[in-house]
């Protein structure tokens, strides 16, 4: 049936105005209601289940069909991406209590410097959130060692926002329940949050290959590891960079906070 646009007047044949995409009126009531409590926690109506659910069954495919155009059923991936690590995050500080875990186990070590400490510690408790405000850092690197294969760097944020959203829903469903299990034994919970992050590499191996299928695995698994060999490089020359301006500001007493206790 036809109707008048409420916003613009135009006559609305289908769900939405064709002049202005305003909505064709309907009358609030529970479902509306409903809907828009949707929207509001979780946009569920924009395709968030769905999005994760593609993510979770094949990353690099569900990628490439965002970046070549179907979009319609996706949820936005920087906002996917936003709404996993504030979950991510969390679970990781309210329910685990990484940060106190991470202090007591450099507390009983005793190797590392007070600064190491709460950088690994910051970095431990916060990984995906301090990841997510990376996203333009990895995607410099992998635009760099990707360039040739057609894809330019704002389709490489895209790519990393979905890249990170995978790994943050493997670290919810898989690494989080294991880790909250085993709290109580620091030295264990170390050890896990230590090799957890070598599911990286094989992560982007992985959604590479689907996002690039006509690619073989060498070429892919080798412009990987150049990747993460050079953020490896980006955090070393960081930390060093941190330590010197430490060191220079304050002095003798910031060599105490730069070396093991």
């Amino acid at each position: 049936m036809e109707s008048n646009c409420s916003n613009c007047g135009a006559i609305i044949t289908q769900n939405f105005c064709a002049n202005c995409g305003q909505k064709k009126f309907k009358r609030i009531d529970k479902k509306y209601l409903f809907d828009e409590l949707q929207y509001t926690v979780l946009h569920t109506n924009k395709g968030f289940l769905y999005s994760v659910k593609r993510l979770i069954q094949n990353p690099g495919k569900t990628a490439r069909t965002f970046v070549d155009g179907n979009r319609v059923n996706h949820y936005k991936p920087i906002l996917l991406v936003f709404v996993l690590s504030g979950i991510s995050a969390f679970i990781s500080f309210k329910l685990i209590g990484f940060n106190h875990i991470m202090e007591s186990y450099y507390e009983q070590q005793k190797l590392a410097s007070p600064m190491m400490k709460d950088f690994n510690t910051i970095w431990s408790t916060y990984n995906s959130l301090i990841m997510l405000l990376l996203i333009p850092l990895f995607s410099v690197f992998t635009f760099l060692f990707f360039r040739k294969w057609g894809h330019n760097f704002y389709e490489h944020v895209v790519m990393n926002a979905y890249i990170l959203a995978f790994y943050t829903i493997c670290s919810i469903v898989l690494v989080y329940p294991i880790l909250y299990l085993v709290k109580d034994n620091t030295a264990t919970f170390f050890t896990i949050t230590s090799y957890s992050i070598l599911f990286v590499p094989a992560a982007m191996s992985w959604f590479y290959k689907g996002f690039y299928p006509e690619k073989k695995w060498l070429p892919i698994i080798g412009r990987v590891l150049l990747v993460n060999i050079s953020l490896f490089l980006v955090y070393l020359i960081f930390v060093i960079v941190v330590g010197i301006v430490i060191a220079i500001k304050l002095g003798p007493e910031g060599m105490k906070y730069l070396t093991p206790q």
